[in-house]
């Protein structure tokens, strides 16, 4: 295959700082611009100031080999590192139309002056889509930098459950708690343990049973819990359903759940870890409920704001408070206990980083705005005992360096898919109100 020269964006190295790792033989050309911009990220608290951080450390590595400006080799098999000062820029095309005092126009004018200097194909790869197509319109090759994808589109991610066509005494077998064991042969595709099947009578579309599969070698079973009796929480939905048995299985350690606004993924995580932290029946697995939900501050860090770290997350998390409140009768003073006692912790996940969480029930809201390095520093401090539920709208993302199929909400689900200790249920209904059901569809 021809080699290639890679410009890379500022938004490519602060999505995954090890980026220069992932373009095999191909020369990587860093414009003087991006290591500017990528220096303003550095101080921040989150994953983008982890890869400015990281980024900036290896660059100073291979500075320690030879000179940037001349050229660096990435590693054995790789190809050579450079970056493009601005008197690169002189004596180029670039159009009357766009303005060089532009930072985004300054780096495509850099990968101008790679492209004119070489006869290799000349790639800019960037996360931002407006720079890509501005790159189109002017003849340079553009790319996205896709190597967090998990899935092509959204519609492909997993959805945590199968139709399945079977003959009709096998449905009437199912409810009679005879043994069902459907093999690899039977099906269409791939089955996942903790894959929920929505089995239908080949004979009446109408007569159909809901089973959990565990494997193709094991009965599939019937739900097992489908309410949350404490807190008087019924399914609505068989979703719901689905995402209660699986919330409620101590052997589940990680479940994912993915909806549109209001279909009921967060109250039920977030009832469920009450049912086995404060349950009023004794049977309590874990000692706390911690909740949280990622900080989304529009350019102003969580230290801005005043008071104890509970205050300051307070804004943050009052989707959470509601539904605590919801859960608890609306009894602000019930709420506050169970936080003084500890048995309810609000968590900031900035500052999660370290520690080890055991023997707790951890709802982490609004996951599809972690990237996939912040789940993995999530899930990775989960200690003995812990199940940690994230939940989210992957078609709801704030977070600039992450999209639907790259977000870490979507990462977790795929890449667990398979193991025995996760599942995953997708939401497919909204159940708040009528109107918010039809606010969802329409606008």
């Amino acid at each position: 295959m021809a080699k290639k020269n890679y410009v890379l964006d500022t938004s490519v190295f602060l999505t995954e700082a090890s980026c220069l790792f992932k373009f095999e033989n191909n020369d990587i050309f860093v414009p003087l611009k991006v290591l500017e911009e990528v220096d303003r990220h550095k101080k921040r608290q989150d994953s983008v100031g982890v890869n400015a951080r990281k980024f900036i450390r290896m660059l100073d590595e291979f500075r320690k080999k030879n000179s940037l400006q001349v050229g660096v080799r990435i590693g054995k098999g790789k190809g050579i590192l450079k970056v493009i000062s601005y008197n690169a820029l002189e004596n180029i095309s670039f159009p009357s139309d766009l303005d060089l005092q532009e930072p985004d126009h300054i780096i495509i004018a850099s990968a101008l002056s790679v492209k004119e200097q070489s006869s290799r194909k000349t790639v800019l790869v960037s996360q931002d889509i407006n720079m890509r197509v501005i790159c189109d319109a002017i003849g340079l090759l553009a790319e996205e930098y896709d190597d967090q994808k998990v899935v092509v589109s959204s519609n492909e991610l997993y959805s945590g459950l199968a139709k399945h066509s079977v003959d009709d005494q096998i449905i009437d077998r199912f409810y009679i708690d005879e043994e069902i064991l459907i093999s690899k042969d039977e099906v269409k595709g791939t089955w996942y343990p903790n894959q929920f099947i929505l089995m239908i009578s080949n004979a009446n579309e109408k007569k159909s049973a809901i089973a959990r599969f565990h494997s193709h070698f094991q009965s599939v079973q019937k739900i097992k819990q489908d309410k949350i009796s404490d807190w008087k929480i019924s399914p609505r939905n068989k979703e719901q359903a689905f995402a209660i048995d699986l919330l409620l299985d101590p052997e589940v350690k990680l479940v994912s759940l993915v909806g549109r606004a209001g279909s009921g993924k967060t109250l039920c995580a977030i009832a469920a870890g009450l049912q086995q932290t404060i349950g009023l029946r004794g049977q309590n697995i874990y000692d706390r409920l911690i909740v949280s939900r990622p900080i989304q501050p529009l350019g102003k860090d969580i230290g801005f704001l005043p008071g104890t770290l509970e205050e300051k997350m307070l804004p943050w998390l009052m989707p959470i408070q509601d539904n605590l409140q919801y859960l608890l009768s609306g009894d602000k003073n019930a709420l506050q206990m169970y936080v003084d006692k500890g048995k309810i912790e609000i968590e900031a996940l900035t500052y999660i980083r370290g520690r080890s969480i055991a023997k707790s029930f951890i709802v982490v809201d609004e996951a599809q705005n972690l990237t996939a390095h912040e789940i993995k520093t999530i899930i990775t401090r989960a200690g003995e005992g812990t199940k940690i539920v994230l939940t989210g709208d992957i078609e709801q993302i704030d977070n600039i360096y992450v999209n639907e199929t790259s977000n870490g909400l979507a990462y977790a689900v795929e890449k667990f898919k398979e193991f025995p200790i996760s599942g995953h249920v997708t939401f497919t209904k909204g159940e708040r109100s009528e109107l918010a059901t039809l606010a969802a569809k329409v606008l």
